[in-house]
């Protein structure tokens, strides 16, 4: 329902932006087309100038005003220890996908995890990260013990379907079976 007002109103408007649109240009074909007198074309000419100028600020922001900072999203990931402290980082910024697990002669991977404390639970490939419009996502690849998420702001952690896509975020935790990886 929300949705629908807030359709509503995009609809309002913009029906108000062309009616606005469509005054000021019956406007200055009157007064440049069906007149004589300078200083009204003057006066309107200046007046559009401003109104055009007005127009520009609203819509894309005052030069002097710094763009508006964009979120940050993330950039590495963190391989935390037993009390929470960082092991090992990898920075992903720039990446739009990666491969979690243990490489080997025959199997590379890009987040490494064969000498974490709990390698041998991993799966040679266990999960991977990928990136799409901005946005993290982490899906299981079929791994033995699985990949869970836990969220900063929920109580307990969830585990991923095999092959299903989950949306990640920094400060986020992923579990490759017992080994957490933070998100900043």
């Amino acid at each position: 329902m929300a949705k629908k007002k807030g359709y509503q109103k995009s609809i309002r408007v913009k029906l108000i932006e062309l009616l606005i649109s469509i005054l000021v240009i019956s406007a200055l074909i009157y007064v440049f087309g069906y007149t004589d007198g300078n200083a009204l074309k003057i006066f309107t000419g200046i007046a559009f100038g401003l109104f055009l100028f007005g127009v520009i600020i609203v819509r894309f922001g005052s030069p002097d005003e710094p763009a508006p900072k964009k979120e940050d999203g993330v950039t590495k990931l963190v391989l935390l220890d037993e009390e929470g402290e960082s092991v090992k980082e990898w920075f992903i910024q720039g990446e739009t996908s990666l491969l979690i697990g243990k490489s080997s002669a025959q199997n590379e991977v890009d987040i490494d995890l064969g000498d974490a404390e709990y390698a041998a639970l991993i799966s040679k490939q266990h999960a991977v990260l990928n990136q799409a419009s901005g946005d993290w996502f982490i899906e299981d690849i079929h791994s033995k013990n699985g990949t869970g998420i836990k969220q900063p702001n929920k109580r307990d952690k969830s585990k991923l379907e095999i092959e299903q896509p989950h949306k990640v975020k920094a400060g986020d935790i992923i579990y490759i079976a017992n080994t957490r990886l933070l998100l900043k």
